[in-house]
C-alpha cells in the first residue's frame, strides 16, 4: 500500500475503529460478499451508491450511531428514541447492514460495526460531521450537473447555483455552519501524524496558510517548543483560531493574520504550511497561490504542502472519488505528486522531500533560484 488511500480493505478500519472482532467480521463479510458477485451484479450496486450515501446520512442525522454505544438495541427502542415510524427505521438499517455499516442481530437488535464506529460523535477520528455534510445541497445536488462538468470543466456548482460554492456559504450561515465543522474534523485528522514529520530547525518562525482555526499549527508548536507560529486565512476562521489556539495556551506564540492567499501572504516565515488548500482550485489558481508562497518565503524559505495524493492506477483510491467531488462542487482537482511537483515548478519551487503522514503526503519544496 503507498502512502495515499488506495486499495481500502476492511482490516484497516478494523485496526483503526479498535473494535471488536465481530465488527471486523461483519465489514470483511460484507465487502467479501460483495466481491464474489457477478460483475454484472457489482456494477450495478456500484450506481445504486445513490441510494447507499442517504440511508447512512439519514441514520447518522437521527444519531443512531450514538444511541448504540452503549450495546445493542432493539428497532422499536431505537425508533422511540429518534421519533420515527418503526417499520421504515428497520428498513434502513437492514439496507445500511447489508453493507456492514450497521449488524442486525436476533430479534431485531441492531449493533455497531467496525464502520459505524466512526458515526459516533464522540470517536477518536469521528466522520459524523463529513457524512452530514455530505448529506445537504452542497455536496449532493451538484451531482445533478454532472454533464454540465463533464462538457466544460467547470464546477457544475456555480452551473445550477450561480456562484461559487465559497460565495454560496457566505449567504447561508447554516450551511456554514455544517460545512466548517466538517473541515475541522477533517483538519484535526492526521495534524499531529503530519506534524511529526515537518522538520524544521530551532526558533523557526512558522505560517500555517488557510490554516482554518490553526489545528496543524498548534501540534506544529506543540512539538517544537522554540518556534512561533502564523496563522494566515480568512477573518472569520482567524477569529476562530484566536480561541482555539488561546484555550491551548499558544495564543502568545502566534501572529494572527486575516487576508487573501491570492492577493499577498505575509512576509518573513522561516516555513510555510498549506494543509488541504490546493485541492480547492484548479492549476491556475493554484499556482497562483504557490507563486505567492514563494515570495513570501524568499530564497531559505520552505514550503511544505500537505494533500492526499491519488495513487496507482485501476485500484479502489477513495482519492479518485474526492477527485470528482471537488471537480463538481468547487472546481479543483485532487493529483498525483508529480502533478504537484509540476504546479510548484511552474511557480519557481522546487521538491526537495517527501513524507507519508496519516492518509497524506508532505511535499516539501524551496525556492528554485535557477528558475530566475
Amino acid at each position: 500500500m503507498t502512502d495515499t488511500t488506495t486499495a481500502v480493505q476492511p482490516r484497516d478500519e478494523d485496526d483503526r475503529a479498535g473494535s471488536t472482532g465481530s465488527a471486523g467480521h461483519d465489514d470483511r463479510a460484507a465487502f467479501e460478499a460483495l466481491a464474489a458477485l457477478p460483475a454484472r451484479h457489482r456494477l450495478m450496486i456500484l450506481t445504486m451508491g445513490r441510494v447507499v450515501a442517504p440511508v447512512v446520512w439519514a441514520l447518522t442525522e437521527l444519531g443512531v450511531p450514538d444511541r448504540l454505544a452503549g450495546g445493542p438495541l432493539p428497532v422499536g427502542e431505537l425508533a422511540r428514541s429518534t421519533g420515527t415510524h418503526e417499520p421504515t427505521l428497520l428498513r434502513l438499517l437492514r439496507a445500511a447492514a447489508s453493507f456492514g455499516v450497521f449488524a442486525e442481530e436476533p430479534e431485531g437488535r441492531f449493533r455497531l460495526t467496525a464502520m459505524s464506529e466512526f458515526l459516533r460523535a464522540d470517536a477518536e477520528q469521528t466522520v459524523r460531521d463529513l457524512v452530514l455534510m455530505n448529506g445537504t445541497e452542497l455536496f449532493w445536488r451538484p451531482y445533478e450537473a454532472i454533464l454540465h462538468s463533464a462538457r466544460t470543466g467547470e464546477p457544475a456548482f456555480d452551473h445550477l447555483f450561480g456562484k461559487s460554492l465559497f460565495a454560496h456559504l457566505e449567504e447561508r450561515p447554516e450551511l456554514a455552519d455544517i460545512f466548517h465543522r466538517a473541515m475541522t474534523a477533517a483538519s484535526r485528522r492526521g495534524s499531529a501524524a503530519v506534524a511529526a514529520v515537518i522538520d524544521l530547525p530551532p526558533g523557526s518562525r512558522v505560517a500555517d496558510v488557510g490554516g482554518g482555526q490553526g489545528y496543524l499549527l498548534a501540534e506544529v508548536l506543540r512539538r517544537h517548543p522554540g518556534c512561533r507560529g502564523l496563522l494566515f486565512d480568512r477573518p472569520a476562521a482567524v477569529e476562530g483560531g484566536r480561541g482555539f489556539l488561546g484555550e491551548r495556551g499558544l495564543a502568545d506564540r502566534v501572529e494572527f493574520v486575516a487576508g487573501d492567499f491570492f492577493a499577498e501572504i505575509p512576509a518573513g516565515c522561516d516555513a510555510y504550511l498549506l494543509k488541504h488548500v490546493l485541492h480547492d482550485w484548479d492549476d491556475d489558481q493554484a499556482v497562483r497561490i504557490l507563486r505567492n508562497v514563494r515570495r513570501a518565503a524568499g530564497d531559505d524559505g520552505r514550503v511544505h504542502v500537505i494533500e492526499m495524493v491519488t495513487g496507482e492506477l485501476n485500484t479502489l483510491d477513495v482519492v479518485r472519488l474526492l477527485d470528482i467531488d471537488m471537480l463538481v462542487s468547487a472546481g479543483g482537482a485532487e493529483r498525483s505528486a508529480g502533478e504537484y511537483r509540476r504546479l510548484a515548478a511552474a511557480a519557481g519551487l522546487r521538491l526537495t522531500g517527501r513524507r507519508a503522514a496519516a492518509g497524506t503526503t508532505v511535499l516539501e519544496f524551496r525556492a528554485d533560484v535557477s528558475a530566475g
